[in-house]
């Protein structure tokens, strides 16, 4: 049962416009990333929504690594492709952007495919890829990211958490979208672990000697001196797999490095030799595909709505309540939280407090009432 307090979605929407306005983003940009941070706690995914707001974008704004105002530069335009320079702006806007570009170009001769460099974290992957599904077409997207992850058989953080995402249209309810890291744990999991005391599971970590760790504070530092890394999809070794997860993860590291020419591996730590911040220079890729070029929107929506409701209507396990499919538990998240708001943990409270506070920002939320 949740027990945390609730912020409304119109409050909250409107204070995180004017506080990244605060910070120098400007107003049509700050609707674009207050909406994808806001999206992703409306499907229930808290390791990128309000939880990320403050240490992921103001305090890189503060200190240098992210830029407000997102300068984008078309560096390659065709009838198919765009690569564009996001020149260390908002990774989100960048992204937005480009999706739209890519839909209207999908639109137009079937398929289109987008890189973009320079760049900086773009939030939750599922929003790009639920552009395209709502212009009925299908979405894929992956990025790369901060050194975190070993690979099969090493101890030391090469890639970053590379999600690799896919969102269909179906003719449900809900689309099938199917977004999450190429690692066992992201990042933003095991700080949202952190900022709510909890310990990360075993066997998710490896450390330097070969061992585990659980303690997520200590994950996030250690991690960011090199002493342990997150394990690819599948676990350590190859007995279960690990290697599989760990050819995924290259595959996006390649795709969002490759295709425009951009930074990788270790490039993307944010520290310069002397130990200094620099800029995180990320790549992202995006690909649509308009299925009204295949056999149309129709018969793509009402197969792949079939497949879904196949694998959900098979044999459960024993003990088991129901089968889903990607996409369900977040469009069920939903259903339970548009009524309510978004809740907020304590540590998420001063944050909005502070930041509030800072900026002279004339808000006032019910869990103040509640101290």
């Amino acid at each position: 049962m949740e027990t945390r307090p609730y912020v409304r979605w119109e409050l909250m929407t409107s204070f995180l416009i004017d506080a990244f306005k605060g910070y120098g983003v400007p107003e049509d940009d700050a609707k674009i990333c207050a909406d994808v941070l806001l999206e992703s706690d409306r499907r229930g995914i808290e390791s990128h929504g309000c939880n990320r707001f403050k240490p992921i974008y103001i305090d890189r704004i503060v200190n240098g690594t992210l830029l407000p105002e997102t300068k984008m530069d078309i560096v390659k335009d065709t009838p198919t492709t765009v690569v564009m320079d996001a020149n260390n702006g908002m990774g989100m806007v960048a992204s937005y952007h480009m999706m739209e570009m890519l839909i209207e170009k999908a639109a137009k001769y079937g398929m289109a495919g987008g890189a973009v460099y320079n760049s900086t974290h773009y939030g939750i992957a599922g929003y790009w890829t639920t552009m395209a599904e709502k212009a009925g077409m299908i979405g894929i997207t992956g990025t790369n990211a901060r050194p975190s992850v070993a690979p099969t058989w090493g101890v030391e953080p090469m890639m970053g958490t590379n999600p690799l995402t896919f969102t269909m249209p179906t003719d449900e309810e809900f689309p099938f979208n199917f977004d999450c890291a190429t690692s066992t744990i992201q990042n933003g999991k095991i700080e949202f672990y952190a900022r709510s005391g909890k310990p990360t599971p075993e066997g998710l970590v490896v450390t330097k000697d070969g061992g585990t760790m659980s303690d997520s504070a200590k994950i996030l530092t250690e991690m960011r001196a090199g002493n342990c890394a997150l394990l690819s999809v599948g676990g350590l070794g190859e007995a279960t797999g690990g290697y599989k997860g760990y050819g995924f993860t290259t595959i996006v590291e390649i795709l969002s490095a490759a295709l425009a020419g951009g930074p990788y591996l270790k490039g993307l730590s944010g520290k310069a030799p002397d130990g200094s911040s620099q800029m995180y220079r990320l790549g992202h890729f995006f690909f649509v595909i308009n299925p009204e070029f295949f056999m149309g929107l129709d018969t793509f929506k009402k197969t792949a709505g079939g497949i879904c409701r196949g694998l959900r209507n098979s044999q459960k396990a024993p003990g088991a309540e129901r089968i889903y499919t990607a996409g369900e538990k977040e469009w069920l998240a939903w259903q339970e939280r548009k009524d309510k708001g978004v809740p907020v943990g304590e540590t998420i409270q001063k944050e909005i407090i502070e930041v509030r506070d800072k900026l002279g920002l004339p808000y006032h939320f019910d869990f103040e009432d509640q101290k």
